[in-house]
C-alpha cells in the first residue's frame, strides 16, 4: 500500500514546529545571544517550518522597528549554530536536535497588499455595484 503524499506539513512537523519557536524565543529574550545587532533589536518569529524529518527548522522572523531586515537575519544565522545549542534544555525529548535556518518573513508585507488593494477605490466601487447589483 502506498502513502499518499501532500505538502501540507504533518500535526506533529507542525507541533514541533511550535515547541522549536517557542524555544527560540525563550533563548532571544534571555539575551544569550551575544551579538549587538540581536540584542538592540526586537524579533518577532511567527513561524517555524520543520521538514519532514524534523531535522531542519526555519525559522520566519521579523525584526520590528528596523527598516533593513538583512542584517539581522545575517546575524542570526551566523549564531546559529550557537542558538541550535542553547535549544537542548527546552527540547530534550527530541531525538535530533535540529539545524536552525532563518528567513525573513514577508507575509506581513503581503498583508498590507491586500489590505492596501481592498481599500482602493476600484475595488471599493465595485464592492458598491455588487451591493446595488443585490439589492
Amino acid at each position: 500500500m502506498t502513502r499518499a503524499t501532500s505538502s501540507a506539513p504533518s500535526q506533529r512537523m507542525l507541533r514541533v514546529g511550535e515547541q522549536v519557536r517557542a524555544a527560540i524565543t525563550q533563548v532571544l529574550q534571555r539575551g544569550e545571544v551575544r551579538d549587538d545587532l540581536i540584542e538592540k533589536t526586537v524579533i518577532s518569529i511567527s513561524e517555524v517550518r520543520m521538514s519532514p524529518d524534523l531535522k531542519i527548522a526555519t525559522a520566519y522572523v521579523t525584526p520590528l522597528g528596523v527598516a533593513d531586515h538583512t542584517g539581522v537575519i545575517a546575524a542570526l544565522n551566523r549564531n546559529a549554530k550557537f542558538i541550535r545549542g542553547r535549544l537542548g534544555n527546552q527540547l530534550r525529548q527530541m531525538k535530533y536536535m535540529p539545524e536552525v535556518r532563518f528567513r525573513d518573513d514577508t507575509s506581513f508585507d503581503n498583508y498590507s497588499k491586500i489590505d492596501a488593494l481592498l481599500r482602493s477605490p476600484e475595488v471599493q466601487r465595485d464592492l458598491d455595484a455588487d451591493a446595488e447589483d443585490e439589492k
